[in-house]
Parts: structure tokens; sequence; C-alpha cells
């Protein structure tokens, strides 16, 4: 008896001081009252309000959705953009740990950490626009799984790459509460979660272009095209390292006292790497698109509305910031590359809303258009991930964290034969 009952009290002073620990940590840091707190925390009041008001009298009490468009900028925006913009994630984590560009290991974790944020906000998203929200867990416990559906497969892959994306992250965590044996146990397997979650990331972002795919009548047919699942994953690329370049530009000032010597040293030479992947993918995205244009025979249509609009699209957002970047390359220019970054980002956004909302239904007598209470429940969503993203970095080491032997050490397990390297801290 005794010699069981010695580590009792040690295991509750344990727990005592990790929830100290835990709760010394709740606490906020810095002013409160700060014009970026009092701006997101209206809009965030606002935003629950409204949505009580959507679950106590459903969707039609705060959305112009209906039986004819039953998706609108919840899912337009906050689903099918929002995971194009998180693509930065298993592009970074391909390029580090897979192709062993090591320059870009300052930023995996930050990356990592967005990616995940993102994911799990507008996949959250999915439950204010479902009309019986209860239900989107039937395609994972059997109940209906739906396999015929194209959802079914998004839904599964949305699962699978936030649990492959919190492995990736977890060892930030250990470090952050001081558990060094856990660390090293999730290091390990970090190079499984990298390549389950690239695998991933291949197939939901062209699976929620193969969504569209059976919207072949109400999509304009600029906008249709049995490309769509390509075209979305090729533009996941670019759109995804855009905006590791914008928030990037927005971290090294926000976050500067949290922000580490290699990171700081490096940020120049990652911006300029990013914006040279970003060109040659938006050449590629080009080729497909005129690719398509001519084999669609779309020549009629570009004299009309649609037609002038398609062209500012692929002319302003997708030729103009691809030749933006390749000036900034070559006169390495870090403000005309943030500035193409923000111009591939509107791109994105107006040819993923094109698809799902602009342009589709394009014949209706009646267009759908967002309510302002749709607009600032986004924003509210938007609000609450940026609150928890500043909490974490202020907390946790993802920006300010010393160079492990991370990279090496899966590369080695990657390519089969162990090899010799150095920490470098």
């Amino acid at each position: 008896m005794e010699a069981t009952s010695v580590p009792i009290p040690r295991l509750a002073s344990g727990f005592r001081r990790f929830g100290r620990f835990i709760l010394h940590e709740l606490r906020p840091k810095g002013k409160i009252l700060t014009p970026f707190n009092v701006i997101t925390g209206v809009i965030v009041a606002v935003g629950a309000v409204l949505l009580a008001i959507r679950f106590i009298w459903g969707l039609g009490s705060i959305t112009n959705l209906s039986q004819d468009v039953p998706w609108g900028l919840w899912i337009g925006f906050d689903v099918v953009t929002g995971v194009a913009f998180a693509g930065g994630a298993y592009v970074v984590t391909f390029m580090v740990y897979i192709l062993g560009q090591d320059k870009y290991h300052p930023i995996v974790r930050v990356t990592v950490l967005n990616g995940f944020l993102a994911y799990v906000f507008y996949a959250g998203a999915l439950l204010l626009d479902l009309g019986r929200p209860w239900n989107v867990i039937n395609p994972i416990i059997g109940n209906s799984f739906g396999v015929s559906s194209v959802l079914f497969l998004v839904a599964w892959h949305f699962l699978l790459y936030m649990v492959a994306e919190a492995v990736e992250f977890s060892p930030a965590v250990a470090e952050w509460l001081g558990w060094d044996r856990l660390r090293k146990l999730l290091k390990g397997l970090t190079v499984g979660a990298v390549i389950f979650g690239i695998t991933l990331s291949t197939l939901h972002q062209s699976g929620l272009g193969a969504l569209y795919l059976m919207a072949k009548p109400k999509i304009h047919p600029l906008w249709y095209s049995e490309f769509i699942p390509i075209l979305f994953l090729v533009s996941s690329v670019f759109a995804g390292l855009s905006m590791v370049i914008f928030e990037g530009t927005i971290t090294q000032k926000v976050f500067r006292h949290r922000v580490g010597r290699s990171l700081r040293a490096s940020h120049d030479g990652i911006v300029l790497g990013l914006a040279r992947v970003c060109a040659g993918t938006m050449f590629v995205y080009l080729f497909l698109q005129l690719l398509v244009f001519v084999h669609e025979q779309r020549w009629a249509y570009l004299g009309t509305g649609w037609g002038a609009w398609y062209l500012i699209e692929l002319g302003g957002f997708v030729i103009l910031p691809a030749v933006l970047f390749m000036t900034a390359l070559r006169d390495r220019n870090l403000r005309l590359t943030r500035v193409a970054a923000v111009l591939t980002l509107v791109g994105i956004l107006i040819n993923r809303l094109n698809v799902s909302v602009i342009a589709f239904n394009w014949y209706a007598a009646e267009r759908y258009f967002p309510t302002w209470m749709e607009i600032v429940v986004t924003l509210a969503v938007i609000s609450v991930e940026l609150w928890v993203f500043r909490w974490i970095v202020n907390r946790m080491p993802v920006l300010d964290f010393a160079r492990h032997d991370d990279s090496d050490e899966l590369r080695a397990r990657v390519a089969g034969p162990p090899v010799a390297y150095q920490t470098q801290e």
C-alpha cells in the first residue's frame, strides 16, 4: 500500500501545477482595449447574436439562401475559397520535408498552424450552412454514408487532413508544455503525417472542384470545364503561397517580438523563393486556362459582359501578378512581391466566387446576393480565427523555435538509408 500511495501526492501536485500553468497562459498578454480588439469584439458579438437567430429560426432568418440557391457566401468563401488560401501548408511541408528545401524550414510551423486553423474554422463554418447541422457526422459514423457523393470524400479528406496537421503541429504544443519525451515521440510521427497530409491535400483541393462537375447546366460556360478539379489543385499552390507571403508580412510586424533569429535572417530569401514558385505555377495555370478556353471553343462569349468579366479575372489577377512576381524576382523587390501576392489572393477569391456564386445560376432572373448578416458572420469567424492564432503565437514556439534536426531526420526516413546530420540551434 505504501509503495502504491507514494506517487499519488506527486500526481496531484503535478495536476495542480499544470492547472496553474494553463490558467496563467489563458490570461491576456498586452493591452485589451486596442483598435483591433474593439473592432473584432463588436463583430464577434454581433455575429454570435446572428448565429443564435439562425439556429433558432433557421437559415432563412438571416440569409438569402433558398431551394434554388442552397450554397451561398458561407460555402463560396468560407470553404471553397478558404481551403485554397490554406494550401500553403501542404506546399511548404512538401518543399521542406520531401524536397529538402531547408531555407523554408523557419516558416513550417506558422504555415501549418495557419492551415490547421483555417480548416478547423472553415470546416466548422459548414455547420452554419447545414439545415440540420447534427447530420454533419453521418459520413463518419456510417449513418447514411452517402458513398456515391463527392461530399463523402471531401468530408473524410477534411477530417483526416485536420488530424494530420494537428500531428504535424503537435511538437510545438509539447515544447510549450515542457514535455520533451512526448515531443520526441510526436516528431517520430511527423513524417507519416506530412506524407499523409500532402496526399489528402491533393485529393480534396481537386475534390472541391469535382463538386461542381455535377453543376454543368448551372455554371456559366466560361467557368465550367471538366478540368475544374485540376485547375482548383494548381491554383491552390500559388493561392496558398501568396497567403503565406501576405501573412508573413503582417506577422513580421505584429509579432516581431516573437520572431526568431533564423526566420528574421532568412525572411527575404523565403519570400523571393515563394514568389518564384508562385510565378511558375501561375504560368502553368494560365496555360491550362487557355487550353480549356480553346478546347471548349468559348470565343463567342468574349463579346458579352461575362466575357469582359472573365478577361478581367484572367488578365488582371493571373497574368498581371505573374508578371509582377517575375519582375520582383529580377529586381529582388519585396514590396512588389507583396503587391503581387495580394492581387493573386483577390484573383483566387474572384475565381472561386465566380464558380460557386457569381456565375452560378447566371441565367436566373433573380440572383443571389448575401445579406449583411451573412457577411458579418463570415467576418466573425475570421475574427475568432485571428484571436486563436494570436493566442498560440504569443505562447508557443511557432516563430521563434530553434531549428532542430527535424527536416534531416524526416528526409532520411523517406529516402531510406540513414544519413549523418548535425543539430543546429
